[in-house]
């Protein structure tokens, strides 16, 4: 897996609208408060499900290759199982950013989708949650990315 630098990170997070795949329905599930966090920041969240219409009051999409206007990056809140599939979908739709989330867990990541996403020279974020990186985020958040670089696990 690729080392993921802070200039990716910084690269992600500078495009201002983006897709948030594998979003919750569920209005307490932790993708929720991510997206609502991103939305609070002045981010363009678009959401997409296979089955929701709307999702925090936006209009959800239930595939990638279906957002318009098009986005860039993407935000990947899916299985690992599926993430494979999801990026291809996300190079179809022309995405060029990706963020493989991981919090706590197994997280997004594949080794299949980032090999794909390296192959078709598309820029991840792997195995991290943005949280940490968002100015002034909440203290957990922080704590978290101090644990990190503790154990050496933080960006390089």
């Amino acid at each position: 897996m690729p080392a993921t630098t802070p200039q990716d990170i910084e690269d992600f997070l500078g495009q201002r609208r983006l897709a948030v795949i594998g979003v919750s329905r569920t209005p307490s599930d932790f993708s929720r408060l991510l997206l609502r966090e991103l939305l609070h920041r002045g981010y363009d969240v678009v959401p997409v499900h296979p089955s929701a219409d709307e999702i925090e009051g936006r209009n959800c999409f239930g595939r990638v290759q279906d957002v318009f206007p098009r986005v860039t990056a993407a935000l990947l809140l899916t299985a690992p199982d599926v993430t494979e599939h999801v990026v291809r979908d996300c190079a179809e739709a022309g995405i060029t950013h990706i963020w493989m989330h991981r919090g706590g867990g197994t997280g997004s990541v594949s080794q299949e989708a980032v090999a794909f996403c390296q192959k078709n020279g598309m820029k991840i974020v792997a195995g991290f949650c943005p949280h940490m990186f968002l100015p002034n985020t909440a203290r957990f958040h922080r704590f978290h990315g101090w644990l990190r670089k503790l154990t050496g696990r933080y960006p390089k």
